[in-house]
């Protein structure tokens, strides 16, 4: 096995552990039904969070490295489309996703009786707009990944 033949592993691996638990964080949440379950589920999301980063890092740094053992990747459209793609779904996280969590964290933190507030649905309403905005950009660079279309 050659080293580009590895990385290729490790990159769908790493596709698998940082997409695969991102497609299903809104789903976690969006079952619970009282702040305890609420709550629970966050944790969880949490915890998947941390695999996503980790699947992500390893996704990006492999497919760079792919670029650079086959300079010619850097000339393929699906190629250059996906790596400016993934780094706006990266932006996506600072700039839209995280001013939109620290209001729910906040909230889940405060709030004292077991039944999820209104202001929980509007306020996760936007969180969850922008996760779904990217996760159909993953779904595009997946798209692009198998298909190679130009």
């Amino acid at each position: 096995m050659t080293l580009y033949e590895l990385l290729v592993v490790i990159h769908v691996f790493s596709a698998i552990l940082g997409m695969g638990p991102g497609f299903v964080m809104i789903y976690i949440v969006s079952k619970a039904r009282t702040m305890t379950e609420l709550r629970q589920a966050h944790a969880i999301r949490n915890h998947l969070h941390h695999v996503v980063m980790i699947g992500g890092i390893l996704l990006f740094v492999t497919g760079l490295w792919m670029g650079m053992l086959h300079p010619y990747l850097f000339d393929q459209g699906w190629y250059v489309t996906s790596l400016i793609l993934y780094l706006v779904a990266l932006g996506l996280g600072p700039v839209m996703l995280s001013p939109r969590a620290k209001p729910v964290k906040m909230l889940l933190n405060e709030h004292q009786s077991d039944d999820i507030p209104p202001d929980y649905y509007l306020l996760s309403k936007r969180l969850f707009f922008y996760e779904r905005l990217e996760n159909i950009l993953f779904l595009i660079i997946i798209v692009l990944m198998v298909l190679k279309p130009f």
